[in-house]
């Protein structure tokens, strides 16, 4: 962001009515007050281990906002992040309060399927390590499939969009097979795979091919005439037009289809892990159930979404560095 734009939000963000002093102060009075709920407020039927960790937590985030408001005058991209945060800063202590206030200090939602929120903490504290596990794996097995999914709808939408002959023979599969959903094959490919893995890297990668194929199909179609007349009139062979003309003019189109892809592959993901690996997020999602700890479950559902929203952010930065001229059209 340029000096210029910083500016422009500093000055839009920090009004007379909403300055930023005003709102950062306010922020860490609601966090200050949530630490003095979770520690003095007693609880309703047992003590949930992590209570003085999580209102440790609560006046760690206290302590950085205050510094945030007095460095701000300094720093004009933290005055601008500050601004734009103010609202979720005073909106999450508010929905902690309720949370812990509904299951920890009123138990008016039923253990165990409720769990407050230091019992979250409490997981990723004692049981870090099996998370942190599940996790790596998950990773490799999501990194395995939508590599290939990707890459093999990269190619065919690319063979489609630029060849009718393939075209012909391609859309019809596409067609057929692409709507349905990958996790309706999870039988037969658990039979005619060696191994549940890959099985499970073929349905992610399934998952990823048909909105990738797609979208580069679409992104390839709809290159302008006009570039490729240009190109063969300055003496471009074949070669040159798709990688040098078509390609370039599809990514786009190809962006949006691995957006779509990854988000889809996720929710493969765990149908998968749930089936048969023996370890992953959805492994680790079945486990928890089983044993009815619901806690678990939440902490590793929380990890799964800020792991999706942090590989799709990733994704975003990638675009934004090869196609600079359309950075900003699309946001996360």
């Amino acid at each position: 962001m340029s000096s210029i734009e910083m500016t422009a939000d500093v000055e839009r963000l920090n009004t007379p009515a909403n300055p930023f002093w005003l709102q950062g102060l306010l922020a860490a009075a609601f966090w200050l007050a949530t630490a003095l709920l979770v520690v003095y407020v007693p609880n309703a039927s047992r003590s949930w281990p992590m209570t003085q960790g999580l209102a440790n937590l609560c006046l760690i985030v206290t302590g950085l906002i205050v510094l945030a408001v007095i460095l701000r005058r300094w720093s004009r991209p933290l005055a601008v992040r500050t601004a734009r945060l103010g609202p979720w800063l005073i909106a999450l202590p508010l929905l902690l309060s309720v949370w812990e206030l509904l299951t920890a200090k009123l138990a008016w939602l039923p253990v165990p399927f409720f769990a407050p929120p230091q019992a979250l903490l409490d997981v990723y504290v004692d049981d870090w390590r099996r998370l942190a596990d599940s996790l790596f794996h998950s990773a490799i097995l999501l990194g395995s499939g939508v590599a290939l999914g990707a890459l093999t709808g990269f190619i065919a939408g690319v063979a489609i969009g630029w060849s009718r002959s393939i075209g012909y023979w391609l859309h019809p599969v596409l067609r057929i097979l692409g709507p349905v959903p990958s996790t309706a094959l999870l039988p037969l490919c658990f039979f005619l795979f060696p191994s549940s893995w890959s099985a499970s890297v073929f349905l992610i990668a399934l998952a990823t091919w048909f909105p990738v194929t797609v979208l580069t199909w679409s992104g390839v179609a709809s290159v302008d005439k006009a570039y490729y007349d240009v190109a063969r009139t300055l003496g471009a062979n074949q070669p040159f037009l798709i990688f040098k003309v078509a390609i370039p003019a599809a990514l786009p189109h190809v962006f949006v289809g691995l957006f779509m892809g990854l988000g889809a592959s996720f929710s493969t993901l765990v149908v998968a892990e749930m089936m048969g690996v023996k370890s992953g997020i959805g492994w680790y999602l079945q486990w928890a159930q089983g044993w009815a700890a619901y806690a678990n479950m939440y902490a590793a559902l929380l990890i799964m979404a800020l792991a999706c929203s942090g590989l799709i952010s990733a994704l975003f930065l990638v675009r934004d560095r090869l196609l600079a001229w359309q950075q900003g059209a699309m946001k996360w």
